[in-house]
């Protein structure tokens, strides 16, 4: 794995995150599936925010201290959801760029009080936590999308409601 394929991959997937987090109604961000589930606000600003994060703060770092964890922002609109993924994007690129080839072989480290919690190259740093841990979330909120009776957009083919490769009249 190269930092340019991973690169591309980014610019394909930001695409498709994006027409994701665009569905995502104003009037709903307050919404959950369940008590103990985030609601789809927050669960939009973590798909949003979470990449440039992990990206530019752990990547690029070869021991990181977890704290204590902290809850997601509740965002106030879906314009917040799309400037804060924009953002997201050009920090995981640029911290990307910084990281180099030479830098995915490199170990890295997460500790919280004292005790390793994952330990992994960077490459696999990136490849499961930086956009994996995307990936998993985007479907997420492709459901609650589909609960609220959002149409969904294709993602990796058709949805029920779009369907890229169906015959343009």
């Amino acid at each position: 794995m190269s930092i340019a394929a991973i690169l591309r991959e980014l610019e394909q997937e930001h695409a498709t995150t994006r027409r994701v987090l665009e569905r995502v109604p104003e009037e709903k961000l307050s919404w959950k599936p369940h008590p103990k589930s985030m609601s789809l606000g927050e669960l939009a600003l973590h798909v949003a925010m979470s990449p440039g994060y992990i990206a530019s703060n752990w990547a690029l770092q070869d021991v990181v201290q977890f704290g204590g964890g902290g809850k997601t922002p509740t965002p106030s609109s879906t314009n917040e959801i799309l400037a804060a993924h924009d953002d997201s994007v050009t920090k995981t690129r640029d911290a990307l760029i910084q990281l180099g080839d030479e830098g995915l072989a490199k170990p890295w480290k997460g500790e919280a009080n004292g005790t390793t919690v994952f330990e992994m190259p960077k490459s696999a740093l990136v490849r499961s936590i930086v956009l994996n841990h995307t990936y998993h979330h985007r479907g997420q909120l492709s459901v609650y999308l589909r609960l609220l009776d959002v149409p969904v957009p294709s993602i990796y083919g058709p949805s029920a409601d779009e369907n890229p490769f169906a015959a343009r009249t």
